[in-house]
């Protein structure tokens, strides 16, 4: 669905189920940015339900990401806030329950290294458009564009 993502040599996917903990399933990088794109698996159906970042453009043009060891990616998807102000290690899998998801397919790129320096909010822009073009509306875990 996404053929821009096919650019971003750094990236991968994890499976997050309720009883796990989203810190030690996670394989998102803890010192690099970029974009998350979260699929539920339901009884039999896959479903793109959420697309998130990690690294936000600073006034003076620079990528600011999470503290290294303590942040990047990884700190965004597990500690980052869904559903009010709890951090997704406790929401997603409370959230799953009540929705009856079975698991989340969570795949991540790193869009801003080396030759290559995408701003993570312009990729998640360009994905949301592109799933609004073709869905008439956002994924159902995302509340704004």
């Amino acid at each position: 669905m996404f053929d821009e993502l096919k650019k971003y040599k750094n990236n991968n996917h994890f499976l997050f189920k309720p009883e796990d903990g989203l810190s030690q399933v996670c394989n998102a990088p803890d010192d690099k940015s970029g974009v998350y794109v979260v699929y539920a698996l339901s009884n039999g159906r896959i479903e793109l339900i959420y697309i998130g970042i990690s690294g936000l453009k600073q006034k003076d043009g620079t990528l600011k990401t999470r503290k290294a060891g303590l942040g990047g990616m990884k700190d965004r998807i597990v500690n980052g806030h869904h559903f009010g102000k709890t951090p997704r290690r406790i929401s997603w899998p409370i959230q799953m329950l009540k929705e009856n998801i079975e698991a989340l397919d969570v795949y991540w790129w790193v869009t801003y290294e080396n030759e290559i320096r995408d701003f993570p909010r312009d990729v998640e822009e360009a994905l949301l458009r592109r799933f609004f073009d073709i869905y008439g509306r956002f994924p159902r875990w995302n509340k704004q564009f």
